[in-house]
């Protein structure tokens, strides 16, 4: 039996963060004794530069002008923890792709826990990085198994500067393997199914601009046979995840 999930299951995380970036603000109230950091124009641009040093401080550095320089700076900080693990939890769906990047799911009775490792490995295009991923997770409930995926992503980072939230969109393609051909897809695609199979997976990331080194990230889990191309297997399964990321 499944149940409709709702398109508001996304609110809580917007809530949490809303309420985590409002306490932050509020415990870091100006000293209006101090005199305010000045405006230095540069290139024609006008960029607002922190009066003190911002490291003994432990907030990120303001610029609000998507320069070069600017990014190349940001770049710099956001390499400089390359590594990054992440507790992951997944909840089975019984739609097909389309429907679920839609939000307009089934939720099955199946869930996962995984732990992941991800290495960045370089920018390009000034607003996107690559990255290497490998992942181990536990399914139980509707299914018992082990998976384990490997996979690049490209990430785009059209907020990397501003000075609150850093909202990150990540796509990763892959392989999967799955210690037995899980009940899910033996369900929902019975002509054809295989332990090893194409992996995706969409993200969306938030990372407060003064707590870089965690985030909070959002996903769609796919296992798919890649239109036929791995044992004939014609579709897959579907899993929201929720997961919370460690940088350094």
């Amino acid at each position: 039996m499944t149940d409709r999930i709702n398109p508001f299951f996304a609110l809580p995380v917007f809530l949490v963060f809303w309420v985590f970036s409002s306490l932050a603000a509020a415990s870091e109230e100006p000293d209006r004794s101090k005199p305010k950091p000045p405006m230095i124009s540069s290139g024609g641009t006008v960029l607002l530069m922190a009066a003190e040093d911002t490291a003994s401080h432990g907030s990120p550095e303001v610029s609000l002008a998507h320069t070069p320089e600017n990014f190349e700076r940001a770049f710099q900080k956001h390499f400089s923890r390359p590594w990054s693990v992440m507790l992951y939890q997944g909840w089975g769906t019984s739609t097909d792709l389309g429907q679920t990047l839609l939000l307009d799911i089934k939720s099955e009775d199946s869930l996962f826990t995984g732990l992941v490792a991800n290495r960045k490995m370089f920018p390009f295009w000034r607003y996107f990085t690559f990255e290497l991923e490998g992942q181990v997770l536990r399914h139980y409930k509707k299914q018992k198994h082990w998976e384990y995926n490997g996979l690049f992503l490209v990430r785009f980072h059209p907020f990397l500067l501003d000075p609150t939230i850093d909202i990150e969109f990540a796509v990763g393609e892959g392989l999967s393997y799955a210690t037995q051909i899980p009940v899910i897809e033996q369900e929902q695609h019975p002509d054809a199914s295989s332990r090893f199979l194409n992996y995706l997976v969409f993200e969306v990331a938030f990372t407060h601009a003064q707590y870089r080194e965690w985030t909070l990230v959002t996903r769609i889990h796919h296992r798919s046979g890649a239109f036929r191309l791995f044992n004939g297997t014609r579709g897959g399964s579907n899993f929201l995840a929720l997961g919370l990321r460690y940088h350094f």
